[in-house]
């Protein structure tokens, strides 16, 4: 990001490189800047802002934008947000707000929402790399109540009866790291709504938890 040369600006930067690193450009950026001035953090004669002013700035634009890809996921889940936001194209995948430029981030988004819609809060996963376990918490990230289950730690009936009494949906991550045994303590119980995944990776689960969203 350009900064000033001078001393006496060395604390600013450049309000047009700001708005490009946020993912403002072109007339989404002069919409931003109008944003700006209406806020009062900028006049139409300055060309930087201090950089003590960027918290508020990302404040003012956040509240006021919502900026997406072209994805049709993130466009979804963007109206889905509701009308309090204008959305606006992000300059480029990483500034999309839905996704960041991931493709799973995205289909996360999209299962939460049907999830959330359908009354479905509490989730139980078995199966699935640590690796992969990890990147679906993060992804996540609090939105739903969680639980991940290894598919080859040891699991008792009654760890699988406890978590099947707690969830709204028990997801079976088939084609992963997942041990017959550790599977059957859940898809032989007789209580609890469980459904089976049968593909890897995240998209695909994200894909299964929509479907079964979209029967609750």
């Amino acid at each position: 990001m350009e900064r000033s040369s001078s001393t006496d600006d060395a604390a600013d930067l450049v309000i047009e490189a700001v708005l490009d690193d946020l993912g403002f450009t072109g007339d989404n950026a002069r919409l931003a800047r109008t944003a700006l001035e209406e806020a009062g953090l900028t006049n139409a004669k300055k060309k930087r802002i201090s950089a003590a002013k960027l918290s508020d700035l990302r404040s003012v634009l956040s509240a006021r934008f919502m900026l997406v890809c072209t994805r049709a996921p993130c466009r979804e889940a963007a109206v889905a947000a509701g009308a309090n936001r204008t959305v606006l194209a992000a300059a480029r995948p990483t500034a999309c707000e839905v996704c960041g430029g991931s493709a799973n981030a995205a289909e996360i988004g999209k299962a939460i929402t049907a999830l959330v819609d359908g009354g479905l809060r509490r989730i139980v996963v078995v199966g699935g790399s640590p690796s992969t376990r990890e990147e679906l918490r993060s992804l996540i990230a609090g939105r739903l109540e969680l639980r991940l289950v290894s598919g080859t730690d040891r699991r008792t009936s009654r760890d699988a009866k406890a978590d099947l009494s707690w969830a709204d949906l028990v997801v079976i991550w088939g084609s992963t790291e997942l041990d017959h045994k550790i599977s059957k303590l859940y898809t032989g119980a007789s209580q609890g709504r469980v459904v089976t995944c049968a593909k890897r990776g995240i998209a695909a689960l994200a894909e299964t938890l929509a479907k079964a969203a979209a029967r609750s």
